[in-house]
This record gives C-alpha cells, structure tokens and sequence, in this order.
C-alpha cells in the first residue's frame, strides 16, 4: 500500500510520515537539495545541468553527473512510492502520487492566498485564521540542509511569501480590534526589515489604535530618513498616506 507523506521546504527539508511519527532518512546537504529542486519545479523536468550547478555551482567536480544520478537514486527509497522519480532525457522529473504526498509549500501557498482573498473582501477574522494556519506551517528558515547555490536561488521568493503573508495576517489582526499585541511584533518586524514600508504602516496604525499617536509619527520620520539614507529615495505612496492618516487622526478609528 502506498503510504501517506509529506515534504518540508519551509525550514529543514525532509520527508516524513504524514502522521508525524517518523521521518524518513534523505542523509546529508546533496540529496536534500536535489528533492528540493524537484519538489520546486512542480512536476516539471529539471534538467542535470541545472541540478549540478545548484549541487556544486559553477565549480562541479569530473563526475559531476554520476554523483547527480547517485543522488537521485538515494531518493527513491525515502519516497516510498509517494512521488515517482522518473529519468527524462538528461534530467529528472519528480510526480507525486495523487493523494499520497503533500508538500508544505503547497499548503503555505492555498492557505495563504485564501487569508490575502478573504481579507480584502472584508471578512478579517476569517482571513487571520487562514494567515496564522499558514504561517504555523514555517519551521525555520525554508530549505535549510540545502546547498547555498540553491538556497541562494529559491529562498528569496519563499521568503518574499511569507512576508507578505506576515503583513496581510497583522492586517487582518488590526481590522479584528487587536492593536497592543501587535505593537511589540511590529516594532520587532519594522527594526529586522527596516526598509519595508508595510511593515512601518501597520505598526503606525497598530501605534494609533494604542493611543500612541506620537509615536506613530516618530515611526515615519524615522523611516522617511532610513529611506534617504540607504537608498536616497523618499517615503513611498503607501507610508506618506499612512503619514497624512496619523495626523489627521484617521488612523485611530
């Protein structure tokens, strides 16, 4: 019978039963990043040349190749009949078993972009609990135990999708009434990505609705000159209107 797994990109990259129990052994950084390339391309066929340079980068040993195809080969086992493993021209395809294999990813992304539908068609408790489901599915930092070539490659666009998830669930959180708790998680977001500029709006709102207008303000002149420092840009739409809003006394409602 085949059995139930699941793969992990979002923080170390494993399989594992989708119970929980067990996890099922892939050995070191090599074939991790190879089942993370696979499981990335979506059933896609990807070929050797770009599997070595994500193993090896632009430096691949002689026999490069037939490493590849030992890695490859390691994966089968772990995968246990859950997603075919298939040799495709110079390449390989990784095809999951209907109903056997599921990838967190997958689930980060359905969940997520339900929370991102259902707050911007006002329904924010709804959507906070979609965001907050998604986000529980990160354990770390995604496609940890991988190559850095390839972590270096995949890893901005996962991160990007978990920031913006983070900053659609503040959002939602703000619409539900819960401006204190939000403070502290915001400054902490703000300080570690300073030059996002959602991230320095939600907190002025959350700042608003705290009764700590002054600080909200402090918070965009603060940013207006990171801005100008950093990148010798001014405040965008976004953080101006949130500017304009603090002021007026819009953003306490």
């Amino acid at each position: 019978m085949t059995p139930f797994l699941e793969t992990v990109l979002l923080g170390p990259v494993r399989i594992r039963a989708a119970s929980g129990d067990a996890e099922n052994a892939l050995g070191g950084a090599k074939p991790r990043t190879v089942l993370a390339a696979l499981l990335l391309a979506e059933g896609r066929v990807v070929p050797d040349s770009r599997l070595v340079h994500a193993l090896w980068g632009e430096r691949p040993p002689a026999r490069s190749v037939a490493q590849l195809h030992t890695y490859a080969s390691r994966l089968r086992a772990p995968l246990d009949g859950a997603a075919r493993l298939e040799r495709v021209g110079r390449g390989y395809r990784l095809s999951a078993t209907p109903g056997h294999l599921t990838c967190d990813h997958h689930l980060f992304a359905e969940r997520a972009a339900l929370g991102g539908t259902l707050l911007r068609q006002g329904d924010p408790r709804r959507a906070a609990a979609a965001l907050r489901s998604a986000l529980d599915l990160w354990q770390g930092e995604a496609l940890a135990d991988t190559t850095e070539q390839l972590a270096q490659e995949e890893r901005p666009w996962l991160e990007e999708a978990r920031l913006t998830a983070l900053e659609d669930r503040a959002e939602a959180e703000l619409a539900t009434g819960l401006p204190h708790g939000l403070v502290a998680e915001l400054t902490g977001l703000v300080a570690r990505y300073p030059l996002r500029e959602r991230f320095r709006c939600l907190l002025m709102t959350a700042q608003c609705r705290a009764g700590q207008p002054a600080a909200a303000l402090l918070q965009f002149h603060s940013g207006r000159e990171l801005l100008a420092d950093r990148l010798g840009v001014g405040p965008g739409p976004l953080l101006t209107r949130a500017f304009q809003q603090a002021l007026a006394g819009e953003l306490a409602a």
